[in-house]
């Protein structure tokens, strides 16, 4: 039997718009009077949210490069626009692919 310990998001939340490091968080709660163990499962919860957010705007850039290579794919292939088949073929792929892979990072880092 596990005891949990009540974890107010509302808290994290407040943590997440000040940007506070692991350091300050600890030292909050250790001037709250929590124990070592809800000292780690607040941390824990906190790290969790912030991956969280880092991968929900990495799967966001991830998507928009693939929208927009998608876009790019098509343009260069049907050339509509003769004028700018380069421009579409370099610079709207790379900037697809740029995206895409600041979005990787985000999600796998």
């Amino acid at each position: 039997m596990s005891n949990s310990i009540p974890i107010n998001t509302a808290t994290i939340q407040e943590w997440l718009a000040a940007k506070l490091s692991l350091e300050a968080i600890e030292a909050e709660l250790q001037e709250k009077g929590f124990d070592a163990l809800a000292i780690a499962e607040h941390i824990r919860e906190f790290k969790k949210i912030k991956s969280a957010k880092r991968q929900f705007i990495g799967f966001v850039c991830m998507c928009i490069g693939a929208v927009l290579g998608f876009i790019s794919c098509m343009l260069t292939v049907t050339n509509i626009f003769p004028s700018l088949y380069n421009t579409f073929l370099y610079g709207l792929t790379m900037v697809s692919v740029t995206l895409i892979v600041i979005g990787l990072y985000l999600v796998f880092e």
